[in-house]
């Protein structure tokens, strides 16, 4: 073999393994949002189970505020359907789209409730009803924690697959941007 046969099966040996590196880096970040979407999601379950329960505690005493009760009870089903969806393909933007909208129309049907159950002092001094508030405040701030690893994780794979050269590999091996949260 003359020298420009050795140098071209050395770069071509350096490109491919340099190929092989980025598509595992990538996989590996992608992958790190998958671990903190199973996090996230954890976090979301509970919330819904203590959401049903407190529901369940309030809203035969409140029959008034029956509205305030059919929201909720509306977006936590929006909020897991879109869970639903997006735990196949958490770095997907579309289900993670919706998991935004739902969250935040949860999270706004969830307000409504804690302002009416802080105007009803007489529920809040139950104790169940009261754990239950507790409970719920403190899930939604391992939700706020989990919701921001997950967020770091999306930025560190957004910004890995945007680098030159890997950008250029990331379209051939079929990587497209996530969406955060």
């Amino acid at each position: 073999m003359t020298m420009w046969q050795w140098v071209s099966v050395a770069a071509a040996a350096l490109l491919f393994f340099w190929g092989v590196g980025a598509y595992n880096r990538l996989m590996s970040l992608r992958n790190a949002i998958g671990d903190a979407f199973v996090q996230l999601d954890a976090h979301l379950r509970d919330r819904s189970d203590v959401c049903d329960r407190l529901l369940a505690a309030v809203a035969p005493r409140l029959s008034s505020e029956q509205a305030t009760f059919d929201a909720l009870a509306n977006a936590q089903t929006e909020s897991q359907n879109a869970a639903q969806a997006a735990r196949g393909k958490p770095w997907s933007p579309d289900p993670i789209g919706s998991l935004a909208v739902a969250s935040a129309l949860h999270a706004a049907a969830l307000t409504r409730l804690s302002s009416l159950l802080d105007h009803q002092p007489e529920l809040r001094s139950e104790t169940e009803i009261d754990a239950l508030v507790s409970e719920l405040k403190l899930i939604e701030r391992q939700r706020a924690f989990s919701r921001q690893v997950f967020n770091q994780a999306v930025a560190q794979y957004n910004e890995a697959l945007h680098q030159f050269p890997t950008r250029v590999l990331a379209n051939l091996y079929g990587f497209g941007e996530a969406r955060s949260l």
